[in-house]
Parts: C-alpha cells; sequence; structure tokens
C-alpha cells in the first residue's frame, strides 16, 4: 500500500510538472486529430512550412498525453516533410522513430506505409538496395494484413524498380508482371509514367527495341500529361542510356540534356523550398534534441522509481516469502500424513474386498461343480432311464396315444437342456481332455459369420494343469470372448497362449469399437473387475490397453506354479 501512494505521488507530480515543461494548454484527442488532419492536408499542399510547425505542436502534446499512436502519426507527418524537399537523412531520423511507436500502437496500416517509405530511403537516395528491398517486403506482408490492395501495388513497383536500377531483372520481373496484371485496378496517374519506364528497362533488357521504345515514349507522353517532372526526369536518363545502347546517339544526347536541364530545376525547386523553411529545419533539430533529453530524464525518473519501490518493498516481500514458504511446508506436511492414512485405509479395504471376491469366486466354483455334478449324476441319469423305459414301451405297442409320443419328445428335449446346462458348468471337453483343447473348442463354437474367432496355440496340446487352474482360466477367457460378442462389433478376434518363465501369458485383441480407457472407469463398464479378481487369485497380471476405433488388446500372465 505504501508503495502504492508513493507511486500516486510520483504520478501526480509528473502529471503536473510535464504540462509546466510543455507551457501550454492540454489538448483533446478530438483537437489532436484535427490538428494531425491539418498538418496532412498542408502537407499534400506542399506547404511544408506550416505542415512542419503544426507536426511540431502535435508532437509535443502528443508526447504529454502518452497517446503512441498520435505520436507515431507526428513522427511520420514531420518524416513526410522532410522527404518532400529531399532531406533524406532527416526522413529516415523520423520515419524510424515513428515506427517504433506504430509497433507499440500495433498501427498496422501505419507500418506498412513507413517500411515502404524507408525502403524508398535507403534504395534511391542511399543506394543501398538490400536492405531497402528488406523494407519494402516488410511493407508487402503489412499491406497484406490490413488488405490494402493499392499499397501491395505500389511496393511491389517500387521492388520491380528497384531490382532493374541494380540489373536484378529475373528477380524484379514477377513483380513488374504483377504491375502490368493489375494497373488497371490500383494504378494511378501518379504511377503510370513510371510503369511504362519500367517496362521499357525490361523490354531493353530483353532487346526488344520496338517494345522498348515504345514504352519510354508513352512515360514521357503520361509524365507530361500529369504533371511528373521527377518520373519524367527519370524517363530521359533511361531513355538515353537505351538510344545510346542502340547507337542513336543524336536522340541519346538530346534526351540526356533534358534529364540535367529537368533535373537541375528539380533540384533548384528543392533549394527552394529548404531555404524557406530553413528557421523552422533549425527549430526541429533543437525539439529533436530536446525530445531526446526528454526521454533520458524519463527513463532516470523511472529507473528511480523502480529502485525505490524495490528498496521499500523488500522486506515486505521477505517476510510474505517465509510466510507463504512455512504455509506451503505445513501443508505439504499436513497433505503427506492425510494421504498416509488414506493410503492405509484404502488398503485395508482392498484387502478386505479382494478376500470377499475370492471367496465368492471359490464359492462360485465349488456350487457350479455341485450342480453340474448333480445335474449329471442325478437329473440326467434319471431322465436317461425315464427315456429307456419309454422307449421300450413305445416298442411294445403299435398304436399308441398322442399324448405319450409328446411326452417323449418333451423328455428328450429337456435331457438334452440339462446336459447342456451341466456341460456349460462345467465342460465335458475341459474335464477330459484339459484347458487346450477345450478354448480350442469355445473359439470355434463362437465363431459366426460376422466375427471369427482365431485360436493360436504354442504350447502342446494335450499338456494338463490343475484342475482348479483349467477351470478358473477357461471361465475367464470364456467371459473375455463373450465381451468381445458384445460390446466389440468386431469382425476379428484372436487368443493367443505362450508358456514363458514358468508363466502362462495369454493375449486376446480384436479389430472393434475400442474404447478409451482415460475417459471412464472401463473396468466397472465393463464388468472387468471379477475377471480382475480371478487373475489376481492366481497371483496373476492383467492389463487392458484399448483407443477409439483402433481395438482392443487385453494381457493375462498366470504363474503355473500359483
Amino acid at each position: 500500500m505504501l508503495a502504492f501512494r508513493n507511486f500516486i505521488s510520483l504520478f501526480l507530480i509528473l502529471l503536473f510538472c510535464i504540462p509546466a515543461i510543455g507551457q501550454k494548454k492540454s489538448f483533446t484527442e478530438k483537437e489532436l486529430l484535427k490538428l494531425y488532419n491539418e498538418a496532412t492536408t498542408n502537407l499534400h499542399k506542399e506547404d511544408y512550412e506550416k505542415s512542419l510547425i503544426q507536426s511540431r505542436q502535435l508532437l509535443n502534446h502528443s508526447l504529454l498525453s502518452r497517446n503512441n499512436n498520435l505520436i507515431a502519426r507526428s513522427y511520420n507527418t514531420i518524416a513526410a516533410n522532410f522527404d518532400g524537399i529531399s532531406e533524406p537523412d532527416k526522413a529516415l531520423f523520423y520515419y524510424q522513430k515513428s515506427l517504433i511507436y506504430a509497433e507499440k500502437s500495433n498501427n498496422l496500416e501505419l507500418q506498412n506505409w513507413l517500411y515502404n517509405n524507408i525502403g524508398n530511403i535507403y534504395c534511391f537516395d542511399k543506394k543501398k538496395y538490400e536492405k531497402g528491398i528488406s523494407y519494402y517486403i516488410k511493407s508487402l506482408y503489412y499491406s497484406r494484413a490490413v488488405k490494402d490492395s493499392s499499397q501491395v501495388f505500389l511496393t511491389k513497383l517500387n521492388i520491380a524498380w528497384a531490382y532493374f536500377d541494380i540489373g536484378r531483372f529475373p528477380e524484379g520481373y514477377p513483380y513488374l508482371k504483377y504491375i502490368n496484371k493489375y494497373n488497371h485496378r490500383y494504378g494511378i496517374e501518379t504511377t503510370a509514367a513510371v510503369t511504362d519506364m519500367l517496362n521499357g528497362m525490361y523490354y531493353t533488357y530483353k532487346n526488344d527495341n520496338p517494345k522498348a521504345d515504345y514504352s519510354f515514349k508513352k512515360g514521357i507522353q503520361n509524365a507530361i500529361k500529369y504533371d511528373e517532372k521527377s518520373d519524367l526526369s527519370y524517363i530521359y536518363q533511361e531513355y538515353s542510356k537505351f538510344l545510346s545502347k542502340n547507337k542513336n546517339f543524336e536522340a541519346a544526347y538530346k534526351n540526356l540534356k533534358a534529364f540535367q536541364e529537368l533535373n537541375d530545376e528539380i533540384n533548384l525547386q528543392d533549394k527552394a523550398k529548404k531555404a524557406k523553411i530553413a528557421g523552422i529545419n533549425l527549430e526541429i533539430d533543437e525539439y529533436k534534441r530536446e525530445i531526446d533529453k526528454m526521454g533520458i530524464e524519463s527513463k532516470k525518473r523511472e529507473k528511480l522509481f523502480h529502485s525505490e519501490s524495490a528498496r521499500k518493498n523488500k522486506m515486505t516481500t521477505i517476510i510474505l516469502s517465509l510466510f507463504l514458504i512455512s504455509l506451503i511446508l505445513f501443508y505439504f506436511f499436513y497433505q503427506n500424513t492425510k494421504l498416509k492414512q488414506k493410503n492405509r485405509i484404502k488398503d485395508i479395504q482392498n484387502k478386505i474386498n479382494q478376500n470377499i471376491i475370492n471367496a465368492s469366486i471359490d464359492g462360485q466354483e465349488s456350487e457350479r461343480k455341485k450342480v453340474a455334478l448333480f445335474l449329471h449324476d442325478t437329473i440326467s441319469a434319471s431322465l436317461s432311464s425315464a427315456g429307456m423305459h419309454l422307449n421300450v414301451f413305445l416298442s411294445q405297442h403299435d398304436s399308441l396315444p398322442a399324448e405319450i409320443t409328446k411326452t417323449k419328445l418333451i423328455l428328450d428335449e429337456t435331457h438334452d437342456k440339462v446336459r447342456d446346462l451341466s456341460h456349460d458348468l462345467i465342460p465335458t471337453l475341459l474335464a477330459r481332455f484339459g484347458l487346450l483343447y477345450a478354448l480350442d473348442d469355445l473359439c470355434e463354437k463362437y465363431s459366426n459369420s460376422t466375427l471369427h474367432f482365431e485360436y493360436q496355440n504354442t504350447i502342446p496340446i494335450k499338456k494338463r494343469y490343475t484342475e482348479k487352474f483349467e477351470t478358473r482360466l477357461y471361465f475367464i477367457i470364456s467371459e473375455l470372448l463373450n465381451n468381445i460378442i458384445k460390446h466389440s462389433q468386431a469382425s476379428k478376434a484372436e487368443i493367443s497362449l505362450i508358456e514363458n518363465n514358468n508363466e502362462m501369458i495369454i493375449e486376446i485383441t480384436d479389430n472393434g469399437k475400442g474404447f478409451d480407457t482415460n475417459k471412464f472407469n472401463f473396468v466397472e463398464g465393463f464388468g472387468l473387475n471379477q475377471i480382475k479378481a480371478r487373475i489376481n487369485n492366481l497371483n496373476g497380471q492383467f492389463d487392458v490397453k484399448s483407443k477409439i476405433n483402433e481395438g482392443t488388446l487385453i494381457m493375462i500372465s498366470v504363474p503355473l506354479n500359483g
């Protein structure tokens, strides 16, 4: 809170001091925008003196209001004025200043213009073409970002011109091709003459003299028509080079002379403009130094403020840190103790649950065996005996009531059902021939036209295990195959058995729809708890891997001496 009050105090001091420096009333944003529009209007009228005065005033108040967007526009307008009077070094300085604040205010449109104008200075004033082209490329990026097709056109025109100036015509030609294609849509009066000149330069390079001559003459006509003296001087110069190359020295000299005369006229006009604003120029240079000084002082104040804040908050930070560390340590100690207690309770519950499940499994298997034996030895035997007696009776009588015949059919059907139930409880193949035969039969029994179970076994088929081991594994695998039939929507499944390191390893795969094991309790969802408990009862391991639309893999490993 103390640091916050200090910040407010410092802020208020700065707030009242800065207007005192400027010695002018604060402008509203609306007034500043009006001043900006007036400065740009005078710039376009080539009233550089008035525009520079307004731009300086705009910059002063924009800095006081800390409006990055208006600061960027102010610098840009000052730079454009110097550009207009052929002062490239000063123009470059203020363009770069403007670019800093345009990036801060995220003014993409202004960044687009700035990169293009800086590229112009590097290419056509400083003759640093590589650096200038790199700025043009950045301008293209921002032109596309703000969807300014006209600026894309102008920048590509500048890139083509830059490449042609240094004789790299193949690199510049794609840009010229774009200009020619979209000239009717985005070209303006001020670009017509330059476009013709660039075509003339390219046709000169390609030795297509008729087209080159036509393009240069057309460019001269357009430059005169639209009063583009600077462009006209460039065209005279390039046309003179073309004529000289083709041995037409008289016409070449005539155009070179026209270039020199026009260039001298332009230079005289520039000197007149510079002389007119000489006083303003000195003021701008002084203001430039004043701005730099303000920036240095602002940084010093900011550094002092941060230093004071850091010193006053240091002790508070240390105390708070120690307090927080103590709280964190206490919290972790409490959570660790709580977690250990919770884990102990969970382990006890798991052991109790496992014992209950094991007892339930043992009870189920015992009951299944008892019921199967009772059905086989008692019910099935009685039904067989009754059937035999009925068969003897039927053989001794030719004419019998329909009820007797129906009774015989019902008796046979009941006998078959009892036998099947007995076999389901304890399969005959399992009891007589063992687990490996029984699983082979189970796969064949479950296979149909829509789902095929493939059985692969590397263990000798006649090998036997303990009755308890075989019975439990048989019913575990049977339940898993039932799950595939009911839930997987698979067309193919495979069960494989191998022995390795005194363990039986069973893998069951299918190409079904699969499921996400991370999104829900899949063990509960598919009733696999009982199966997992049975495998745990055999001291085995159980793992399920599945993904949506990628099928399922179940892996079981059970010790043979368990």
